[in-house]
């Protein structure tokens, strides 16, 4: 990725690491980055990336990233329900910092290294509670925690920037983290790597590109009670009655909202599961994708710039954010709006 902040380094020059690493993934996005960070050399010559158990997204991502050509020295395992304790020595890569699995683990095993891999908007949040005080608990940015929460993310924050002052940790992201940012972060001891889904563009498109000239992401804004939804819906309704639409749903969207959604005259909605950046990555010139803010603008950019396809953010008006969106959490998602990512190639 060009143009990189101040002290973040560019993954496709980092030098091959020795040794193993099992990477812990709870999300379609995390499976697909650990196997970039595998590919630029971040983790062990042998990697095995293991998912968490009964997650259907999961199983698919799983299932379309085995029909590629994994990068050698990498290995898709069956999913386990917990993740696995990991050796002295083993490098430790994970996508969610914030779940409580992973804190646990954290705080019973000694990894030789931890790898963060890009997690979304939340990745962004970890680098930011990481370069505040010692005692700043790794806690999502929503939703309450009882004392025992807190006090887990408070041991694993602890435990996390320990490892970055003694130069044992490493974020692997997509994401543009702001240059104050991101030195603040070099600051503590750790190693910011940004990466341009090096593997993923090299891959052959498997999966036939939609027909429908205008793409739009699902969002789980809706669901989490960010924005109102009925000034999301009639916003739908207005795309489909101008033109056919293919939908292609976030993850986490209500499944009520989806059947109203397919319900909609003009719209077509496509099957979930894998990223979208997988999913999009053949789209040709004359298409367009059109998303409310969100980090995977951002990565379908750096995907889809080379092949002349516009991704645009939707900015959402004032009247569509509901109470529950603090100004916080609206100036993180503005911050990839409208991004330039400088790729050219």
């Amino acid at each position: 990725m060009n143009g990189s902040s101040p002290g973040v380094e560019d993954g496709r020059d980092h030098a091959r690491e020795q040794g193993s690493a099992v990477a812990w993934v709870e999300s379609p996005l995390q499976m697909l980055c650990a196997v970039e960070a595998h590919h630029a050399g971040l983790l062990g010559a042998r990697s095995r990336v293991i998912p968490r158990a009964k997650l259907r997204p999961l199983e698919v991502t799983h299932r379309e990233l085995s029909r590629l050509a994994l990068p050698p020295g990498l290995e898709l395992t069956a999913p386990e329900t917990d993740m696995p304790r990991l050796g002295r020595g083993t490098i430790g890569a994970v996508g969610d910092a914030f779940s409580g699995k992973v804190q646990f683990r954290w705080l019973t095993t000694l990894p030789g290294r931890i790898v963060i891999v890009d997690d979304g908007l939340a990745t962004i949040r970890l680098l930011e509670l990481l370069t505040g005080r010692m005692w700043t608990p790794l806690l999502r940015a929503r939703g309450g925690a009882g004392r025992l929460r807190t006090a887990l993310g408070t041991a694993a924050g602890i435990r996390l920037r320990a490892a970055a002052r003694s130069g044992r940790l490493s974020i692997f992201t997509a994401l543009p983290v702001p240059a104050e940012l991101a030195q603040a972060v070099r600051d503590k001891g750790a190693e910011l790597v940004t990466h341009d889904f090096t593997w993923l563009r090299s891959q052959p498109l498997r999966r036939p590109r939609p027909e429908e000239r205008t793409i739009v992401l699902g969002t789980s804004l809706v669901r989490n009670g960010l924005i109102h939804r009925e000034s999301y819906f009639t916003w739908l309704a207005g795309l489909g009655s101008a033109e056919p639409v293919a939908y292609f749903p976030h993850r986490r969207e209500d499944p009520n909202d989806l059947a109203r959604v397919g319900e909609q005259p003009g719209i077509t909605v496509y099957d979930g599961g894998v990223p979208a950046e997988m999913t999009l990555r053949g789209l040709a010139a004359e298409q367009r994708v059109l998303s409310l803010p969100s980090t995977a603008v951002t990565s379908l950019r750096v995907l889809l710039s080379a092949r002349g396809v516009a991704v645009d953010t939707v900015d959402v008006p004032d009247e569509w954010w509901t109470a529950e969106a603090a100004p916080s959490l609206r100036s993180h998602l503005s911050m990839f709006a409208h991004h330039d990512t400088g790729v050219t190639g």
